[in-house]
């Protein structure tokens, strides 16, 4: 459970064709915009459960993932839509993997049920804790057993040191590359811009975007990160000093109280700290040889 909210799971029904485009896409999915795909699609939430399902000729159950985040896609993608140079699948999600089958024992080792095989003409659909726990064990995995994660809070290390604006966005850029996003500083928003996203892919839009506001007009900063979320759905970030936080509290409680569950406030202080952190791991898995590509 994320802050008391029960997890949720979900089928994702697609072909061969359509899985393998995903995890080359780095693992994007992609609704049409039906009411009722819609309707399930604003009920998707991070961190909720998938199931790999792949149809005809498989016919069954081959991986499980997590949601990471979802967004709204504006631009062609995928081939089809190159093509046709439309968006087809706009309400688009990305996910983490956590097991799936080689594809070449799909046939072989998928696991698949005389009630599974009725209801995947729906392409996605929630789907119960009961059946998931079924196709895990089938596939050698355990079950979920839902828990509620203890709290954890990231020390901040006071630091004597001056930050400017310029180092923190090439810190925000450099964490973001670490973790294989496309980077961009200056992002275009319209007539303005926004001083790091982070994107999935070359195509797509915005995942995260951060406003590094260091003193000065947090009402501005946070305006231009509404209208990133509002536009594209986008996780959104100001980055300022602890003395800040409470004149964004304030504006979060009122003007911008319709983005207060998806704003977030990120002292300063704890940007080069997660840097100098991820660069330690990344050296870590280098060392060891296991250095995901």
């Amino acid at each position: 459970m994320k802050g008391g909210i029960m997890k949720q799971f979900w089928l994702m029904v697609g072909t061969e064709r359509n899985w393998k485009v995903a995890f080359e896409s780095n693992n994007l999915w992609g609704l049409k915009d039906f009411r009722e795909l819609r309707s399930l699609w604003n009920m998707l939430r991070e961190g909720d459960g998938l199931l790999f399902y792949v149809s005809a000729p498989v016919h069954g159950i081959v991986g499980f993932g997590n949601v990471v985040t979802k967004f709204r896609q504006t631009k062609p993608l995928w081939p089809e839509e190159l093509k046709r140079n439309e968006v087809i699948w706009p309400l688009r999600f990305e996910f983490d993997i956590e097991y799936c089958l080689p594809p070449s024992l799909w046939k072989s080792q998928k696991y698949s049920s005389q009630d599974l095989l009725m209801i995947t003409r729906m392409v996605f659909q929630c789907f119960p804790i009961e059946e998931v726990n079924a196709a895990r064990v089938a596939l050698g995995l355990k079950p979920i057993v839902e828990t509620t994660p203890p709290a954890t809070d990231l020390e901040v290390v006071a630091k004597s040191e001056v930050v400017n604006h310029h180092d923190v966005k090439a810190q925000l850029a450099e964490i973001g590359r670490l973790q294989g996003y496309v980077v961009d500083e200056e992002y275009p928003l319209d007539s303005t811009r926004l001083d790091v996203v982070w994107r999935r892919v070359e195509r797509s839009v915005p995942t995260f975007a951060f406003e590094v506001q260091l003193g000065g007009d947090i009402y501005h900063a946070m305006a231009k990160l509404k209208h990133a979320f509002d536009l594209w759905n986008s996780h959104i970030y100001l980055v300022g000093p602890m003395e800040d936080k409470a004149k964004y509290q304030e504006l979060l409680s009122g003007t911008f109280h319709e983005v207060a569950e998806q704003m977030r406030f990120i002292d300063v202080r704890l940007v080069n700290e997660l840097l100098t952190k991820k660069k330690e791991y990344r050296k870590m898995e280098q060392d060891l040889g296991i250095l995901r590509r």
